[in-house]
């Protein structure tokens, strides 16, 4: 499958709208202890108050949480530290004030709402969110926004609720996007050590927890990474790659088109073009000139994997962060064996054709149908849409989201837990509320987006702007709170009072929770649903 800027890049924007290590080019950063979690600092009576090795925050407090805002875990990548691993921050004097997040990373201004405000290469940081003070340590959830690599934040997500409900701390990070996050030009490393600069950002945010979480009451034996979309993307490479090893216990993949990643001979010659069209052509000399730019010159994303007409950056695959693509990886069973809680929504790729609609204007006719389904499946076009007719969905729009969202996600998702599932305990899931409260924009649409791409976060974050949840949409939010919550404490999403959640069995009848606001259910038809039998005989060919 192919991808290209359109729907993919258009994820920061949804998400606003929703909203209102191995080494790199530079030296790796060294794990301040290899061997064992902190134990943490002596803490004070004041509970907004904590003292951590680089210096002593001050955050906000408030009746069912606190919130640690704006905390670097690694220095500004700048000058020499641009395109270069990232390395441990300075510590202060004094108190720092944490009662705000810091800025955003440099993000592709085309899908950027706010047209760059508040962003700054300096923003490697991250947030932390706890209940109220106790003598006992809490397990920790580490979560990894997406944006297609190239938009979005951490401060998209106001865990205050998950943490306080679900008695868990939680971790929102920032990470560096688009160029300045994953240019793999050959001048800025050596033997396929270059790249994936975003992604070994998360590996230091990772090991900031391993060694500071507990002065905030976290455990750093119970940690959990976890991701949306772009996010659940860097939790299928976390997996897979040696520097993150050990760094977590449990994974959280929601909505990961983990195929869509570049190896590194595509990532190379689009790195190459890129840095031409900055005005770095010579080879001798791309480093220094790269790292000289005006950051203004790199904020447009070198985009490397296409889906039909639409574009994707991120981290590259056959590189020394990650040495296999994932997908090969779980196939050939190297992969962290750690429990697995992996899902996506029912109808994924309305979003992407709704953005579209919104913001270029396209409105597809029948005649339409042929040409997106030849860009996005090539050879294979033909078939698809034999198998996902116009009538049979009820419009061009319908049935073209019906196959992406099969072929790109529910798919993939299910095809990622069955060969995960032989190593480790797997719960898969689909979010299944189609009346999912959608931004008042996208409810001005000809055709319905259902349950679409990111619209179950606002089930476990609040997020500002968001249309109020009904009564049996709160519950359902307070059921996903519980279930994420019990298998960041323990590795299984097992409630008491809710609907028992059974492991995925890849080699029998695998089954999945059907997260529904009429009251969720084990499913075990959704192969059929989302016509896997159909995709798979597509990939053996």
């Amino acid at each position: 499958m192919r991808s290209g800027r359109g729907a993919i890049a258009l994820l920061a924007v949804l998400a606003m709208l929703v909203a209102g290590c191995v080494r790199g080019g530079g030296q790796a950063l060294a794990p301040s202890n290899p061997s064992a979690p902190a134990e943490g600092h002596v803490q004070g009576p004041d509970s907004a108050l904590v003292r951590t090795s680089a210096g002593t925050l001050r955050g906000a407090v408030v009746s069912d949480h606190r919130l640690f805002a704006g905390i670097p875990y690694a220095a500004a990548p700048v000058g020499p530290l641009r395109f270069a691993a990232p390395v441990p921050a300075p510590g202060w004097t004094g108190e720092r004030d944490a009662t705000r997040p810091g800025p955003r990373c440099i993000q592709d201004p085309d899908s950027d709402p706010e047209r760059g405000a508040n962003t700054a290469e300096d923003c490697l940081n991250l947030n932390v969110w706890t209940p109220p003070v106790s003598g006992e340590k809490r397990p920790v959830m580490v979560w990894i926004h997406g944006g297609a690599f190239a938009g979005g934040s951490s401060g998209i997500y106001d865990a205050g609720r998950l943490a306080a409900r679900g008695d868990i701390v939680v971790v929102t990070i920032n990470y560096r996007l688009g160029t300045l996050g994953f240019l793999a030009h050959p001048a800025l490393g050596v033997d396929g050590n270059v790249g994936n600069y975003g992604l070994a950002d998360q590996q230091a945010a990772l090991r900031w927890v391993r060694d500071n979480i507990a002065d905030f009451g976290g455990d750093p034996e119970k940690v959990t990474v976890a991701g949306e979309s772009a996010g659940g993307m860097s939790v299928c490479d976390h997996l897979v790659s040696p520097g993150s090893a050990g760094l977590f216990h449990a994974a959280i993949l929601m909505s990961a088109p983990c195929q869509a990643q570049a190896d590194l001979a595509a990532a190379t010659g689009r790195s190459l073009e890129y840095a031409a069209s900055a005005g770095c052509r010579d080879p001798a000399t791309a480093a220094i000139c790269l790292r000289a730019l005006p950051v203004d010159g790199l904020r447009k994303p070198v985009w490397y994997f296409n889906i039909g007409s639409d574009e994707l950056t991120g981290p590259v695959t056959g590189s020394a962060v990650i040495p296999q693509a994932p997908l090969v990886a779980f196939g050939a069973g190297r992969a962290e064996g750690v429990p697995i809680l992996i899902g996506t929504t029912r109808d994924e790729f309305t979003l992407f054709v709704a953005l579209r609609y919104l913001r270029l204007g396209q409105r597809y006719v029948a005649a339409d149908y042929p040409r997106l389904l030849a860009e996005t499946f090539g050879a294979d076009a033909a078939a698809v849409e034999a198998h996902y007719p116009i009538a049979r969905y009820g419009g061009v729009a319908q049935a073209y989201s019906a196959a992406v969202t099969d072929g790109a996600f529910s798919c993939v998702s299910d095809r990622i837990a069955g060969e995960l599932s032989r190593a480790a305990p797997v719960y898969a899931y689909e979010f299944n509320d189609r009346a999912a409260p959608a931004p008042e924009v996208m409810r001005t649409l000809p055709f319905p987006v259902g349950a679409s791409h990111s619209l179950e976060l606002r089930y476990l974050f609040d997020v500002g702007g968001a249309p109020p949840l009904s009564p049996a949409q709160q519950q359902l939010s307070d059921q996903m709170i519980s279930y994420w919550s019990a298998f960041v404490r323990t590795g299984d999403p097992a409630v008491e009072g809710q609907p028992g959640w059974p492991e995925f069995d890849g080699a029998g009848t695998p089954a999945r929770m059907s997260l529904q606001a009429d009251g969720s259910r084990v499913d075990n038809d959704f192969a059929h649903v989302h016509q896997c039998p159909f995709w798979a005989g597509l990939k053996e060919k």
